[in-house]
């Protein structure tokens, strides 16, 4: 494979994994601890559109990180770096999975209408914490991908 594309296909993954990086660590850091003030009142223009805007930029960008990853598992194969697209591709796959099983859920019930703050609030919370999770796997994914830029540059 041309090496030259093998780097530009690998710097895309980065990207991916960057971007899905710094947008799970934005929630954790800035949106989780301003939940608690949402209410039933204003909830819903401060967080539906916003995530449903997400969610359709973030399925493209998924498969794009599927098709890089096994593009770059192909250029690794049977070398040492060999492990970086198989942590990537299996964090995308199971943050994915994560996603469609159990946050999509909540998304849809908070896109449908809360009105009972206990409602609302554990909803919020249930959320939050599988978020969490989410973005420890895309963490790993980020930090996989950076290991392998960090060790071609040391080679």
């Amino acid at each position: 494979m041309n090496e030259t594309l093998v780097v530009l296909n690998n710097a895309l993954l980065l990207m991916c994994t960057s971007m899905y990086f710094g947008t799970g660590w934005s929630l954790v850091l800035f949106s989780f601890p301003g939940a608690s003030s949402l209410t039933v009142d204003n909830y819903y223009p401060q967080f539906v559109p916003q995530v449903k805007a997400a969610t359709r930029f973030f399925t493209y960008m998924t498969m794009v990180m599927i098709a890089t990853s096994i593009i770059m598992l192909t250029a690794e194969w049977g070398e040492p770096l060999m492990w970086v697209p198989i942590v990537v591709l299996a964090g995308v796959l199971t943050a994915t999975g994560l996603t469609m099983k159990f946050i999509v859920p909540y998304n849809k019930v908070m896109e449908a209408g809360i009105t009972d703050p206990v409602v609302l609030q554990d909803t919020l919370s249930r959320w939050m914490r599988l978020n969490v999770i989410r973005v420890t796997l895309w963490t790993v994914q980020w930090l996989a991908m950076a290991s392998w830029f960090v060790i071609e540059v040391v080679r």
